[in-house]
């Protein structure tokens, strides 16, 4: 049956207008509550849950399918992303504290100044957050390593979000409850934060083994270390960076805090 659409006008005869995309006029009623239930608290009608299976599965393939055009089933990669950090945030700093626990660490060890103690504590804590933040500047090194084999910067982008997703679905699922049982024991609780850092090597193996199928495990080993060499450098470098920058807005007060 045929209906004229309520934005455009246009003749609709399916459930969706061809020329705007507006959905067929229903009714308000029980169904259409649910549906929005489902689409503002899980978004299950978008994927969210498909999307999460599958990134477990095999994070590569899925980030392959998508940028391929398989997207129909999928939930939005950077959204994705951008959630499940959210997820990760609350959990961390909410449910275990570890803002609290790394701050005391810190303090107790006389590791860093006060300043540097309460930035680290809070990068520990909103690290998926940060990585999201940093998406953009991931994919300039990733297009870096493997932009000879096909994809663009864009691409890219949607792949670190891939990435950064399989992670953050990890730590909320093996890492975290780990964390929060040895909450009190930091002998426990310093290697555990540390393991699930050196992993992330193998997670970048096994996601672009994925993505790229047809390339040997060995060209893609080369290009990881490659990767994760040009990343420490960046990492130092923002990190003397930040110090710098801290000594200069302390002057000789934040010298002394670093020389203790």
């Amino acid at each position: 049956m045929e209906n004229n659409c309520l934005n455009c006008n246009c003749v609709i005869t399916e459930n969706f207008c061809g020329n705007c995309g507006q959905k067929k006029y229903n009714r308000i009623n029980k169904k259409y509550i649910v549906d929005e239930l489902q689409y503002s608290l899980l978004h299950t009608n978008k994927g969210f849950l498909y999307s999460v299976k599958n990134i477990l599965k095999n994070p590569g393939e899925t980030a392959r399918d998508f940028i391929n055009g398989n997207r129909v089933n999928h939930y939005k990669p950077i959204l994705l992303a951008f959630m499940l950090s959210g997820i990760s945030a609350f959990i961390s700093y909410k449910v275990i504290g570890l803002n609290t626990i790394m701050k005391e660490m810190y303090a107790e060890k006389q590791m860093y100044a006060d300043t540097m103690n309460d930035f680290l504590s809070f990068a520990g804590s909103y690290n998926s957050f940060m990585m999201l933040l940093l998406i953009p500047i991931f994919a300039v090194f990733t297009i870096t390593v493997f932009g000879k084999w096909g994809q663009n910067y864009y691409e890219h982008v949607v792949m670190n979000a891939y990435i950064l997703s399989y992670y953050t679905i990890t730590n909320i699922i093996i890492v975290y409850p780990l964390l929060y049982f040895f909450r009190h024991d930091l002998d426990v609780f310093i290697p555990i934060t540390v393991l699930a850092i050196l992993v992330i090597p193998f997670i970048l193996v096994w996601f672009f083994k994925g993505f790229y199928k047809e390339k040997s495990l060995k060209s893609i080993i080369l290009r990881i270390l490659l990767l994760i060499g040009l990343l420490i450098i960046a990492y130092i470098v923002i990190i003397f960076a930040i110090v710098f920058l801290y000594l200069l807005l302390k002057g000789p007060e934040g010298l002394k805090q670093f020389s203790r």
